[in-house]
């Protein structure tokens, strides 16, 4: 029941609670979520003692400083740019890392931390995270959005590491898995791609990589997370559908450019900024449409 409605959108006030029963991060018996979130919050804090001087060993040193520049190209520029984020994110990114060697910290990683941390911050205030002076909130509250944010991030990325890896194994075989199931369900708009030399790669690796974060509002990656979660292997499987229903949406807009450079530009370049709820409802239902329609199709539709 918690999944199906979530997988319709939740409601902004019970969001922080649903996604961290969603995510695995509380457990479902009520009555040892305090002890739990006590537990984890403290094992955090106890990482950050243990780890995060450590930012300025040696090698430690490049790892540190990638986080440390991503982090101001991130967006909203008005709640990242807040020293007070900067440091929580600085935080939370540096401890993932040390804490997964098999890939370490990967550019796209840092996106990852952001609609966890607005929707947890959701839980003290009643405006818009945007405009909101993070640093206002108390100490206590402040502590528990970050631990919070990263336990929930670990759980999401532990489903996609191998997007992290070496090589990013995970993402080649998504975008090779988009091309095919595109060439499938739109041929007109995958032979134009084709024609004009356009290949997935060029524009879909972003799209994999941040998770469409990079194409869209953050609210609606935060409506698109609500049914992420909802979904079995929503972040990995499912995914993959709603990347493949979001290119064909813009068909008569691709279809209409008639050389690369046109192409390349309209789609890194997509006009979403003024989407809403309804847009993201419309792009997830015709991903659950491909979901069904190719449940059947052979193994690399599933990855």
């Amino acid at each position: 029941m918690k999944c199906t409605l979530s997988w319709s959108g939740i409601p902004r006030q019970v969001r922080p609670i649903t996604w961290k029963l969603l995510s695995g991060y509380l457990p479902a018996n009520a009555e040892r979520r305090e002890s739990v979130l006590q537990r984890k919050r403290q094992e955090y804090f106890g990482f950050i003692q243990q780890y995060y001087d450590s930012r300025n060993d040696e090698h430690h040193q490049d790892t540190y400083r990638q986080i440390h520049i991503d982090i101001p190209r991130m967006s909203p520029e008005s709640l990242v740019l807040q020293p007070k984020v900067t440091e929580i994110f600085e935080r939370i990114l540096f401890i993932w890392a040390i804490r997964h060697p098999a890939s370490g910290y990967v550019q796209g990683i840092n996106d990852l931390v952001t609609p966890f941390f607005v929707v947890y911050v959701f839980e003290y205030i009643e405006e818009e995270v945007e405009n909101f002076d993070v640093s206002s909130l108390q100490e206590e509250a402040l502590r528990n959005i970050e631990a919070d944010s990263f336990w929930c991030m670990s759980k999401l990325l532990d489903g996609i590491q191998d997007n992290y890896t070496f090589a990013q194994p995970g993402i080649q075989r998504k975008v090779k898995a988009l091309e095919e199931l595109v060439s499938r369900i739109d041929e007109s708009v995958h032979r134009h791609m084709q024609h004009y030399e356009v290949e997935y790669l060029q524009f879909a690796f972003r799209w994999m990589n941040n998770l469409l974060m990079r194409e869209l509002p953050l609210r609606c990656t935060i409506r698109l997370w609500d049914t992420y979660q909802a979904e079995p292997e929503g972040f990995s499987h499912f995914h993959l559908y709603v990347c493949a229903a979001f290119l064909v949406r813009w068909r008569k807009e691709i279809l209409e450019e008639r050389d690369f450079q046109g192409l390349m530009i309209l789609l890194q370049n997509l006009p979403t900024m003024h989407w809403g709820n309804e847009e993201v409802s419309v792009l997830l239902a015709e991903a659950y449409r491909l979901k069904f329609a190719f449940a059947d199709a052979p193994n690399h539709y599933k990855r």
